[in-house]
């Protein structure tokens, strides 16, 4: 069987999409990110509770707050990249459970109560989202740069001081420069990876 999705497709989502170091200095529109959401949206989350928040760092003061924060190899990049998104798991996701699953509407409630499940199911399907947005943003003919070296703890006390939010990736997105992309490393086969039984 073959894919549904013409070569140029799967070029453009996978094959010759790598993470992006560099960017021109094109700047990212708000309507290209309306889009991207528009589409990765419908991505399935557990009891499509949906708890992937984005928070885009556009002003100069911002950003200089998001790169003190990062590791120091991901300083200069981000400060240069037109747009930085820090992605985060949002723990007070069920109270959205009603509105997002109407069909069960004591969900909320019956097993999302207690912070520690929220925390695990919540890290889990944000985590997920963060993968659709990454091919989203491919889609829209973007490249991201995810980064997970930074102070976590710096950066939510710095964005999101109520502890309900909690960062899980940074990512600069952007179209890709002349130097964006290093070799590809290499991928694990299929049979080293998937096992029948």
């Amino acid at each position: 069987m073959t894919l549904a999705l013409d070569g140029a497709a799967q070029d453009l989502l996978f094959r010759a999409a790598h993470t992006a170091h560099a960017f021109t200095d094109e700047p990212v529109t708000d309507e290209q990110l309306r889009a991207v959401y528009d589409l990765v949206k419908y991505g399935p989350t557990a009891f499509n509770q949906s708890p992937l928040r984005i928070t885009l760092v556009r002003s100069p003061e911002a950003r200089e707050r998001l790169v003190a924060q990062l590791s120091e190899g991901n300083r200069a990049k981000t400060a240069a990249a037109p747009l930085t998104a820090i992605v985060s798991v949002d723990l007070g996701f069920h109270e959205r459970l009603p509105e997002l699953l109407p069909h069960a509407p004591g969900l909320k409630d019956q097993f999302f109560s207690e912070l520690p499940v929220r925390e695990r199911t919540g890290t889990f399907n944000a985590a997920i989202q963060l993968g659709y947005l990454i091919v989203g943003i491919r889609a829209a003919g973007l490249a991201a740069g995810p980064m997970t070296g930074f102070d976590a703890e710096g950066i939510n006390k710095e964005f999101f001081g109520d502890g309900r939010r909690k960062v899980l990736a940074v990512v600069n997105i952007g179209r890709p420069g002349p130097d964006s992309y290093r070799p590809r490393s290499p991928r694990l086969a299929y049979e080293d990876v998937v096992t029948t039984v």
